[in-house]
């Protein structure tokens, strides 16, 4: 029997409803404040970094322009970035914008294309003096707050990267309309590198679009000495205006996190556990800054492993208590892993034991302990630690690959 196409779907098995069946994956959340510059209420999305909940750290901020269009694909790709080690933890901020027409009036200012267009000003103000504030209030920011945004959210980034005062320190403009108002932003970016230097790097990129500016904008930046303003640009000739947000946003945040993170083959090419250490320290001049996080210290253990450096474990944590106090017990219970793997379970317990205070607070750490008397047959306290364990991924709000991982 041949089914049409609705019959075909309504007796296929993916036709359920998923929000009665299914639990919701959460990527971020959506708030609403009133705004004094708009005199309406305007919309915000944040996403927090993978551990936000379970330590006291203060995070730099990416903000996002247009965000019912950018933020999903934005927040997932810094969550998997930093996940993997190669930029910096960060919270992320949608700017929402209220439909079409207040997106072009809010990213361009007042010129002769008509009074749909000329609100950027006010959009300025919202952000640097509303938006802003109320995360800061909200979450534990750090000073870092980076601005990106693509098309004519991309020319907004670039209006406000020349505007005083501003309380973004980096700029990611993906296919910027440059174009706007006759390119007379080169012009406005001329009068602002004439008050001084721009010290906030911008990451400025094209797809294979004809007619944007963005090529007479490059021009223009070729003629600043590179002390007038550290700029980065990069032409993706295979995508189009709709399909190069996600990989220039991709290159936009490796280019303010270059050569973060390393493997363990890459850290035994540098050599001793000094170099590595002198290697990860060198990153903290990044624009977030830098941290061992769980994968870094995952990589750190394994090489410690390999290198046979173990007979200078007291050496090798001292250094990083002293350089990265935040990281010292994230980087111990690494090392535990490693002994509790290799069966060497009272070396794994002296590991656990010296980071007993900070590890309390820590669902890794219990699950190390949990298996150390795992090993050693003790099942009472192998049971104690791991309800732990699994207590503090739910209190921390844990993702579901960690949960899993402390199974």
């Amino acid at each position: 029997m041949t089914l049409t196409l609705t019959q075909a779907w309504a007796e296929s098995p993916a036709n359920v409803d998923i929000t009665a069946s299914g639990n919701a994956i959460i990527a971020g959340h959506e708030f609403s404040h009133d705004s004094r510059e708009f005199k309406a209420p305007r919309r915000y999305m944040v996403s927090l970094p993978e551990g936000y909940y379970g330590n006291t750290r203060h995070y730099p901020v990416l903000y996002v322009v247009d965000a019912d269009f950018q933020f999903q694909h934005v927040s997932a790709l810094a969550l998997h970035l930093a996940r993997m080690g190669k930029i910096a933890p960060m919270i992320v901020v949608g700017i929402a914008n209220q439909g079409q027409s207040d997106y072009l009036y809010t990213t361009t200012w007042k010129s002769d294309e008509g009074e749909a267009f000329g609100g950027a000003d006010t959009f300025y103000r919202y952000l640097t003096k509303e938006l802003v504030p109320t995360i800061d209030r909200q979450f534990r920011t750090n000073p870092h707050k980076a601005l990106a945004g693509y098309s004519m959210g991309g020319l907004f980034t670039l209006y406000a990267m020349t505007q005083a005062n501003s309380p973004f320190d980096a700029y990611l403009a993906m296919s910027p309309s440059v174009w706007y108002d006759k390119m007379s932003y080169i012009e406005r970016l001329d009068e602002r590198l004439k008050q001084g230097a721009i010290k906030a790097p911008l990451f400025l990129t094209l797809a294979n679009e004809q007619e944007m500016g963005v090529n007479e904008l490059v021009s223009a930046l070729k003629g600043y000495d590179e002390q007038k303003i550290h700029w980065q640009f990069k032409h993706y000739p295979d995508e189009n205006h709709f399909t190069t947000a996600l990989p220039a946003l991709n290159d936009g945040l490796l280019f303010l996190s270059p050569d973060y993170g390393l493997d363990g083959g890459e850290m035994l090419a540098l050599g001793d556990y000094r170099a590595v250490l002198d290697y990860f320290a060198k990153r903290k001049a990044n624009w977030a800054g830098f941290h061992i996080e769980w994968l870094q210290a995952y990589q750190f253990a394994k090489y410690l492993f390999w290198s046979k450096q173990l007979d200078r474990l007291d050496e090798v944590l001292q250094a990083v208590k002293a350089e990265f106090p935040d990281s010292l017990t994230i980087v111990t219970v690494q090392v535990a892993k490693g002994f509790n793997i290799k069966g060497q379970a009272e070396k794994a317990k002296a590991m656990l034991d010296s980071v007993a205070k900070q590890g309390e607070a820590s669902p890794y750490w219990h699950r190390e302990m949990s298996l150390y008397y795992q090993g050693m047959g003790d099942e009472a306290n192998a049971k104690r630690h791991q309800d732990k364990a699994l207590a503090l991924a739910e209190e921390y709000r844990l993702n579901t690959w960690e949960l899993w991982e402390l199974q």
